[in-house]
Formats: C-alpha cells, sequence, structure tokens
C-alpha cells in the first residue's frame, strides 16, 4: 500500500518549475538567432559591451537573461586562441594582377601554418566588413588588404591588419608596396628618351592613391623635360581592357595628337593596343604602349608589352610575413616597405615615327 501511494504522488513544485524552464542555450549562434543578430555582433556585447549599439546591447542582454545562457570555460578558451586562418582581401579576383601576389601569401601563410581565405570585395564597405567581422568573432586571426582602406574592427590593441600594394592613412597600419612615383616616371622616362613629346596617359579610378601617385609620376616626369602637361591627353579609366580601348577611342575621336601612350595598369594598355590596331595604327610603328604591372599576359600581346614591373609575388610574401609578426607581437612596431619596381622594355615601344599621323 506504501509503496502503491509513493508511485502516484503529485510532482513536486521544484520538478514542476523545472520542467516549464526552457532548455539552456548552450551556443551563441542561438542566442544570435533569437536576438535577430549576427553571431559577431553577440560575441561583441559579451567580450565588448561598450562598442555594441545600446539597443542591440540590451536585447542581446536581455535574451541571454531569459535563456540562462552562460559561457562555457571552451568559449572563453577559443576567444584567446588561433585560428590559423587569415583573410586576404581584394577587390577584383578577376584582376591578373592580384593572382601572384596571392600566390606569394599563399606561399608565406603554408610555409608558417596558416591558411587563407579569398574575400572579393567588389570595392564594397559592406562586404569589407562583413570579413572584418569574421576577425572580431574570432572566426580568422587578421587581414591582408589589397585596397586603399581598412575595415573596422572593433577590438582593443594594435588590429591585426597589414596592407599590400595600395596606401592607406593609417600609420598604425604596416604596409608594402611600390613607389608609384618613381616608377611612373621612369616609364614617361623612358618614352621622352625615346624622342616622344605627345604622351597621352590613361589614368585609374582617382579614389586610388596609387593611381594619383602614377599620374604624379607621369606629370613629373613631363616637367623634368620641359614638357607641357596637356589635359586632353589624359583619360580616366577603371583597370579594365574596356577602359583602355574606351580611352584611346576617345583620344582618336577628339582628333588629338600623340606618338606614345602610357596606361596606369596593363590590361588598359592592352585595351589601348586594341583600339589603335583597330583604327589602322602599328604599335610601335605609329604609337608606342608602355603599361604597368608585368602581369603574366604582358609578354604573350603582339607585340609583347613595355611595361612596369612590379614584385607581385614579393609583395604578397612580405604581407604575410608583416601579418604573422604582429600575430606573434601585437607590440611589434608598424612598418612601411617599399619594394623597387623595374621598368621592362618589350615591343611595344620604339623611337616616334618621322611621319605625321593624320
Amino acid at each position: 500500500m506504501s509503496s502503491e501511494g509513493s508511485r502516484g504522488k503529485r510532482p513536486t513544485a521544484s520538478a514542476t518549475r523545472a520542467a516549464a524552464t526552457p532548455a539552456r542555450v548552450r551556443t551563441i549562434k542561438e542566442i544570435a538567432a533569437i536576438a535577430n543578430v549576427s553571431v559577431a555582433t553577440v560575441s561583441r556585447a559579451l567580450q565588448r559591451p561598450e562598442v555594441v549599439n545600446e539597443t542591440t546591447r540590451l536585447r542581446i542582454q536581455e535574451v541571454v537573461k531569459r535563456v540562462g545562457y552562460t559561457p562555457n570555460a571552451l568559449a572563453r578558451n577559443l576567444r584567446t586562441a588561433r585560428t590559423r586562418l587569415i583573410v586576404a582581401l581584394l577587390p577584383d579576383i578577376a584582376n591578373p594582377f592580384f593572382s601572384e601576389v596571392i600566390r606569394g601569401i599563399e606561399q608565406v601563410a603554408h610555409e608558417s601554418g596558416y591558411s587563407v581565405l579569398l574575400g572579393e570585395t567588389q570595392s564594397s564597405l559592406v562586404r569589407e566588413q562583413a570579413y572584418a567581422d569574421m576577425v572580431a568573432a574570432r572566426q580568422a586571426d587578421g587581414i591582408i588588404t589589397m585596397s586603399h582602406r581598412v575595415p573596422k574592427i572593433p577590438m582593443p590593441g594594435r588590429l591585426p591588419v597589414v596592407n599590400a600594394c595600395e596606401y592607406v592613412k593609417d600609420k598604425q597600419i604596416s604596409s608594402v608596396y611600390v613607389d608609384n612615383v618613381a616608377a611612373a616616371g621612369a616609364a614617361v622616362d623612358y618614352l621622352v628618351m625615346l624622342g616622344h613629346r605627345q604622351i597621352a596617359f590613361v589614368a585609374g579610378p582617382p579614389s586610388s592613391p596609387i593611381c594619383v601617385d602614377r599620374e604624379k609620376g607621369y606629370r613629373l616626369a613631363l616637367q623634368r623635360a620641359k614638357l607641357a602637361v596637356d589635359p586632353a591627353l589624359m583619360v580616366s579609366g577603371d583597370f579594365s581592357i574596356e577602359a583602355g580601348e574606351r580611352a584611346v577611342e576617345l583620344l582618336l575621336s577628339q582628333g588629338q595628337s600623340f606618338s606614345a601612350v602610357f596606361c596606369s595598369n596593363d590590361e588598359m594598355a592592352i585595351g589601348a593596343m586594341r583600339a589603335l590596331s583597330s583604327h589602322g595604327l602599328r604599335v610601335p610603328e605609329d604609337v608606342s604602349v608602355v603599361g604597368f604591372d608585368d602581369i603574366r599576359f604582358a609578354r604573350y600581346t603582339s607585340p609583347a608589352l613595355t611595361t612596369v614591373a612590379q614584385p607581385k609575388n614579393a609583395l604578397g610574401r612580405e604581407a604575410m610575413a608583416m601579418l604573422i609578426e604582429l600575430l606573434a607581437d601585437p607590440e611589434v612596431p608598424p612598418r612601411k616597405r617599399v619594394l623597387s619596381a623595374d621598368l621592362v622594355v618589350r615591343g611595344s615601344t620604339a623611337p616616334p615615327s618621322p611621319r605625321k599621323r593624320k
């Protein structure tokens, strides 16, 4: 009788409360889903609440309290652990210039036990920030950016960011690049030495500091030769083959006279050569063409392209080495390293023809 009574007892009040309490949420991913925010935002709200918008922070804290979430020891350890993953941000994955830079990054990363995630930003701030949030959420250790912007990473101390190929304003960011003013000037000096006096210039995007410097190099070289800078011979492009083609088409349609064209990158130089050929103008007999970068295709154009060779692989290797150094010691002082660029003379340049082009 007593055992049957024991089996028939009602649940205690504490057991009833336990059954009514929702199961404990064990990951910040679940917290993020309930609060309708990203995992990175939850991570910041828990680790550095001062950097999170107050409304969002309070909503996350309310969810954490309601579900009884408590970070476990493993999660705390993960905040200081290395992922051995770095993000390489590039504006345009279709641009062949970046392939050799990425190869250099990959080589040093592999040698040092790191993996590389490529992130094409298409110059989008939203895309850049999405990759930066990976670092803030400890899903990646650092970033190598190949644009002139540094994404915002809400974390204390030196940002684990290195800049390659471009220039950034932040003096705390280590960078590796070439002297674009000197390199562009050397290309124009060479054309002047050949005897060219009317030298057109196809510039890159004006928002890019390296393009500003390449234009500066062009202007300074003309000034050294005591040649006038003619704005009518200067056209802006976007680094694409089509932009180089359009630039030369515009110059020809306006009746501009020039015996040489200097382009801010090789792709635009290839487009310029195509436009000249379509108008029956021979390279270099009628017009000489010089590019910048020395991408792989430059030596296979007809004629092969004279260009400024950037040390692309070395740029990537040095950038990755800088980032590894910074990750190992956040107190290491920032460095700006300038690598040499060389003019490679090929078949697309020659002295100007004595015959006047109509």
